[in-house]
């Protein structure tokens, strides 16, 4: 099976969660986008969706559901995301896609957080995949002085500006074997708008697609 049709079998597997009449708390990124292809079928069936991302709520809209604000809604039923990386205890890094800071906020605000996956991001130790930090523009430089003190290295994201307006930088070189104690301390940091890194409000359930089908893993 290549990574595409594992992604999609993922996105279909988290379908069984979503329940008529809820309001979908949606993530961003390819494996999500198989999900919201997926859940057009079922735009009847729902109330709509709350987006963690610009790009999302676009093809949400094109999908014919509606988006609403999370301001709105109140707590959330299911928040359905991708991950750049997981530990089987179900720690992520996520933000490839820029969108960490609204897809922390969407997960804190869900009672059950579904993460799909392919089995390629699947780990033992978090840091293979360079952690994004969303930073305000003014402090980067501050922020980045901080990180490699902290042993890693920031490389800022060329060209990129995050649907908060901020800028993101990329830190490679971190082997993150205490999640929630890197994600606390890099958090506090002046100017870190959002660490990419979700441990202390990880995923609930992890779905995990690989050759053969997919496999769930619980918190």
């Amino acid at each position: 099976m290549d990574a595409d049709s594992k992604k999609k079998a993922a996105a279909l597997a988290a379908l069984e969660y979503v329940e008529d009449g809820m309001t979908v708390g949606v993530g961003t990124g390819s494996t999500v986008n198989h999900f919201i292809a997926a859940l057009a079928a079922r735009r009847h069936r729902i109330a709509g969706a709350v987006s963690s991302s610009e790009a999302s709520s676009r093809l949400l809209r094109e999908a014919g559901i509606e988006v609403r604000s999370l301001n709105d809604t109140g707590d959330l039923s299911l928040y359905v995301d991708g991950a750049d990386e997981s530990t089987r205890h179900l720690a992520l890094v996520k933000g490839g896609g820029g969108a960490l800071t609204r897809e922390k906020i969407v997960a804190a605000a869900s009672r059950r957080f579904v993460c799909i996956i392919d089995d390629t991001k699947l780990v033992d130790v978090l840091g293979r995949f360079p952690l994004p930090v969303e930073v305000i523009p003014m402090a980067r430089s501050l922020v980045a002085r901080k990180l490699a003190a902290l042993g890693g290295q920031p490389v800022l994201r060329p060209g990129f500006t995050t649907d908060n307006g901020n800028e993101i930088l990329d830190v490679r070189g971190l082997k993150i074997v205490d999640p929630a104690g890197i994600e606390e301390k890099i958090g506090l940091l002046v100017g870190v708008v959002e660490v990419g890194l979700f441990a202390r409000r990880g995923a609930d359930v992890l779905l995990v697609a690989g050759d053969a089908g997919v496999k769930t893993l619980r918190r």
